[in-house]
């Protein structure tokens, strides 16, 4: 994982010089305000102050739809670059309407980092810690806020402080992220195969997972390409064909359909279960814990069904079957090189007409479907999806694998014991002749008491250990992302699919927006994006100065001789200080614990503080007892705020979208965030005078009660599991509320 764990390090820097700008801009505001007489002009003080505000707001608009376009990786050398002129311009402001420029340009660098960076750790985290990774632009964030201000500290302590020198100094930080994006950042494999760059993907993968096979992840970013689409559960028991065959019963192969993987020759067996399991139950009625709660959406407890099941430790890699990675097993340097090679050349002469445009790479000549058929209970089909990007080949004569999942990397395992396969199907068309077609499918091992783990197909050539050991498993299926009726007309490779190189032509669409299960994830993601500004933090940031100042701190820092300024500076630094150790909690539970449960935890004490803080204004007591107990609440709130409330939503919003409509989506999340800063930012005075303090506090406890609610209804656990998963449990969750709704 160390590729991936560099690459978002790097990525976040993003978000620390958001956290470095917001906190100089702070302290710099005090000196700007002297040397342009704004004391009379608290509208242009104001305006300073909230350009970066409105910039980010504006560019947000379109980030979203240009990344979806252009790249995530240039929008982040885009946002390194307005950081640094931005600085620059700062550091040479002759007046104020340069400075209100350079605050304009500040803020497009923000809007873009804060919109994309989540975007691009989500698409390039592995599925384990991919909450974790994201939680680091939170981290970086306030250790940029706490950097910068112990700078602008120590510049106050001199006699004539430079405020262009505090904003200039931006410049230097961004330099060494546009150096980052430049050089070590890659491009999102996943945005890579949305433009059907395929031999660039699997680099990129291969380097950040640190190993040669990706082929199963390559498969899934190829599947995550679709959009809408029937998605239905089922069940199988999944084995090797001789354990699966009733000997007394002949018609017990016609039930047995092949499943298959995405490497040559590579197919196991299942059957399907007559009965439900435990997921096919949750499904219809949901989680037996979640039945009673009547506005319970369906989508949270279908996700909850699968975490349920889930161990309490596992692995980084496919931690749920422990030999299911035996189905994949594939050779570690006796590879099949001349197969591959002589593969790829036939197919690139036979398809070469198939990869139109100019973005598509070399490979995409080559389809992604073997062109060898393997034969089915007597019928000749084409076996589904082969990145050939993936030399790999079957391992013969060998033995299956055994020992812990840690041990060996299945090349089909996708990420929190989900395994990826294919299915073929047929059916009778309307002219009577049978059709075929390909199924794809996300297996998820099932807990049923009894089950057997351990060896579970036949490969070719293979030695099948005894006892038949089979395994009962859940399935997501659904129509592969290469299969469409109306691609299939243009440029078919083979009989079964199109070439990503067309999907990937089509683009986003705004009509995308309206399918059920991406509707469904744009409420989940702009109600918490909305519910989190307004439950609390900018009134309680604006109120901690007052705070501290009565709880004597700045009194006792002006005894030890520093101005107001400085120790104003020196406070709010201490205030962000406390925030990391806190932060860096959080990094450790939101995958172990995860995010809904986090969220679920903090939020009462978020109520309780603000509640504590509402009586402290209302109730008279001692100046000493009233400062501590204000100071302790504020305290607890901020770092129970930065352990869940201020990093999920961001999380949240990058991991329950489609590939092809993300950067969209998210712009439109984000431009919720945005517009909810602007109007708590606004209001909050005008609140103050008409309401008081002890009623914005009221109103802040009140919305985190909605909050609670909200995310105990609606919002689903998300830890662990592969985005391309997450957005097909949110096709069921759709079509199950709307089933409930009828």
């Amino acid at each position: 994982m160390k590729g991936a764990v560099l690459v978002a390090i790097a990525a976040a820097i993003g978000n620390m010089l958001q956290g470095w700008d917001n906190a100089t801009i702070a302290g710099a505001v005090l000196y700007i305000k002297e040397e342009f007489d704004l004391e009379s002009q608290p509208t242009v003080e104001g305006l300073i102050v909230a350009m970066s505000l409105i910039g980010a707001t504006v560019i947000t608009t379109c980030s979203g739809p240009i990344s979806d376009m252009l790249g995530r990786r240039p929008m982040l050398i885009i946002s390194s670059i307005l950081y640094f002129v931005s600085g620059m311009v700062m550091l040479w402001s002759p007046n104020v309407y340069i400075l209100l420029l350079a605050r304009l340009l500040d803020g497009f660098g923000i809007g873009l980092a804060v919109t994309l960076v989540p975007v691009y750790i989500s698409e390039t985290a592995p599925p384990e810690i991919r909450g974790m990774l994201n939680t680091l632009p939170q981290f970086t964030g306030s250790g940029g806020m706490f950097l910068s201000y112990c700078m602008v500290f120590g510049m106050s302590l001199m006699e004539s402080p430079s405020w262009r020198l505090m904003l200039g100094v931006l410049s230097i930080p961004s330099l060494v992220y546009f150096v980052l994006t430049i050089f070590f950042l890659p491009e999102s494999p996943r945005w890579l195969v949305s433009k059907g760059r395929m031999v660039e993907a699997k680099r990129v993968l291969q380097r950040l997972r640190g190993r040669e096979d990706v082929s199963g992840e390559m498969a899934l970013l190829v599947e995550g390409l679709g959009v809408g689409g029937e998605t239905s559960i089922e069940e199988y028991i999944i084995g090797p064909a001789n354990d699966l065959t009733d000997e007394h019963d002949p018609t017990a192969s016609k039930d047995q359909i092949k499943l298959y993987g995405p490497e040559e020759g590579l197919s196991w067996v299942a059957r399907p279960v007559t009965g439900q399991s435990t997921l096919g139950l949750v499904s219809h009625h949901g989680s037996m814990e979640n039945q009673s709660v009547p506005l319970m959406d369906p989508l949270v407890t279908l996700f909850g069904s699968v975490h349920e099941k889930l161990p309490e430790t596992g692995s980084m890699r496919s931690m749920l079957f422990p030999n299911f990675g035996s189905m994949f097993s594939v050779a570690e340097h006796g590879r099949n090189e001349q197969w591959d090679e002589e593969s790829q050349q036939r197919e690139a002469e036979d398809y070469a007409s198939d990869a139109g445009g100019g973005e598509s790479d070399d490979n995409l000549h080559s389809p992604l479907l073997s062109r060898q058929a393997t034969s089915m209970e007597g019928k000749d089909i084409v076996p589904p999806l082969a990145s050939h990007g993936s030399h790999l080949n079957m391992r013969r004569n060998s033995s299956l694998m055994q020992g812990n999942a840690g041990e060996a990397v299945s090349s089909m395992g996708i990420g929190g014991g989900w395994q990826l396969a294919w299915k073929w199907s047929e059916k009778e068309g309307e002219d009577g002749k049978k059709e075929g077609g390909f199924k794809r499918i996300y297996l998820h091992e099932e807990g049923f008491p009894g089950s057997r783990r351990g060896s579970l197909v036949s490969l070719p050539g293979g030695d099948i250990p005894e006892g038949g050991e089979y395994i009962h498993a859940a399935a997501l299926v659904s129509q592969p992302a290469l299969y469409s009726k109306e691609l299939i007309k243009q440029h078919p490779v083979g009989p079964a699919m199109v070439h990503p190189s067309e999907t990937a032509a089509t683009g986003p669409r705004w009509g995308d927006l309206f399918e059920p299960g991406v509707k469904h994830a744009l409420i989940v993601g702009i109600g918490i994006q909305t519910l989190q500004q307004f439950s609390g933090i900018n009134g309680v940031l604006y109120y901690t100065p007052q705070i501290l100042e009565q709880a004597g701190v700045e009194v006792l820092l002006s005894n030890m001789g520093l101005s107001s300024a400085s120790a104003s500076l020196l406070i709010s630094a201490l205030t962000t200080l406390l925030m990391l150790p806190c932060i860096a909690v959080a990094m450790r539970l939101v995958d172990f614990s995860g995010r809904r449960a986090l969220l679920l935890t903090t939020i009462p004490v978020l109520i309780g503080t603000l509640i504590i803080l509402v009586i402290g204004n209302t109730v008279t007591m001692g100046t000493v007892i009233h400062a501590v107990i204000s100071t302790i609440s504020v305290v607890v709130y901020f770092c129970c705020f930065v352990m869940a409330f201020g990093p999920i939503p961001n999380i949240l919003c990058s991991e329950i979208f489609p590939t092809r409509v993300r950067g969209l989506c998210i712009a439109i999340c984000a431009l919720t965030f945005w517009i909810c800063d602007i109007i708590v930012t606004y209001t909050l005075p005008v609140m103050l005078t008409s309401i008081g303090l002890a009623g914005v506090f009221g109103i802040y406890a009140l919305v985190c009660c909605i909050s609670w609610a909200f995310v105990f209804l609606k919002v689903p656990e998300t830890k662990g599991m592969p985005l391309e998963v997450i957005q097909e449990f949110f096709a069921v969750g759709a079509k199950q509320a709307a089933a409930k709704n009828e």
